[in-house]
């Protein structure tokens, strides 16, 4: 697969994230400073908490241009033997079915359909990720989360 037209695809979805956060942002901006919700007595708090409303999303928008930033920045290996940032990673489970995983800096848990495929964005932050870092072709990975064991082969890395 290409990881250049698959970051292409996962930088939309991030674009398309970045755009109803700014519009939320600006909506949560124009409730915060609206003349209807200036305090009518000392217990009135609906401007307070439109104020920290729009706070919240101001750094949620922030946060989506970070993680722009991380993925346009992020250098794709060629070829790697070992499973790094920037990788695209199959994993067959105990029943071989196939599961595709992209190795990202930011936005884990983010899926992409990407050549008719599911591709799930994981950090390095996560148990998958802990559990797939340095490892090679045919290692076998597993991870719990909760009381649930997962267990995989890994079947390419690109």
């Amino acid at each position: 697969m290409n990881k250049l037209e698959l970051r292409q695809v996962i930088l939309s979805q991030l674009q398309s994230k970045l755009e109803i956060a700014v519009s939320s942002a600006q909506r949560a901006i124009e409730s915060a400073t609206d003349e209807e919700t200036v305090p009518e007595h000392k217990y009135d708090t609906l401007a307070l908490e439109a104020s920290y409303l729009a706070h919240g999303q101001a750094m949620r928008v922030q946060e989506c241009e970070q993680e722009i930033h991380a993925l346009t920045n992020l250098v794709l290996p060629q070829e790697p033997q070992a499973v790094g940032l920037g990788c695209l990673v199959s994993l067959l489970d105990v029943e071989d079915d196939r599961h595709w995983f992209f190795l990202s800096p930011c936005a884990g848990g983010l899926k992409v359909e990407f050549q008719q495929h599911v591709i799930v964005l994981v950090t390095f932050d996560s148990p998958l990720g802990q559990a797939l870092k340095a490892k090679q072709v045919e290692d076998e990975i597993s991870y719990r989360i909760g009381d649930i064991e997962h267990s995989y082969e890994i079947e390419t890395i690109c």
